[in-house]
């Protein structure tokens, strides 16, 4: 069994979240997500420097014009012979930044948080912004989501 380790970045201003209409994609069927992709083998570590990485191609977001990037939820499933991960992760736009709606990869839009639920999305994303709109965005824990048929289980990671 293979692993393949993916990042999306969810970028909040005020009540809206930028979501990327993916299309054209090996492993997405053409629906919302968060901005991101796979790992680069330097990256297979390091998350955050893959999304950021993955952010900046796609779109011309830089850290910069980042506050609060946080891991959010850590997501797996186990789909077509391989077991997927993904990690999520939050920030908000600084004020003043202005974003380019170009995309690489897609169509970029604000999204009204009251809207997420209703588009259509990959199934973890779909479960993991569910989550964060009822708990996630609330407390600034990270979340691990095993994905089993017809639900997403939700726990919060603790140290220890």
């Amino acid at each position: 069994m293979k692993l393949r380790n993916m990042t999306a970045l969810y970028i909040q201003r005020g009540e809206e979240l930028l979501l990327l209409y993916r299309i054209g994609s090996r492993v997405v069927s053409p629906s919302y997500c968060g901005i991101g992709g796979h790992f680069e083998k330097e990256e297979l570590n390091d998350p955050e420097a893959c999304v950021l990485r993955e952010v900046f191609e796609e779109t011309g977001i830089t850290e910069d014009m980042l506050s609060g990037l946080s891991l959010r939820y850590l997501a797996q499933r186990n789909k077509k012979g391989e077991i997927r991960q993904n990690y999520y992760f939050f920030a908000e736009l600084k004020p003043g930044c202005g974003v380019s709606m170009a995309c690489t990869e897609g169509t970029l839009s604000w999204m009204p948080l009251d809207s997420l639920l209703s588009l259509e999305r990959p199934y973890s994303a779909k479960a993991v912004l569910r989550h964060w709109l009822e708990v996630g965005r609330y407390d600034d824990k990270i979340y691990a989501c095993a994905s089993v048929k017809d639900e997403c289980v939700f726990t919060a990671l603790e140290e220890f």
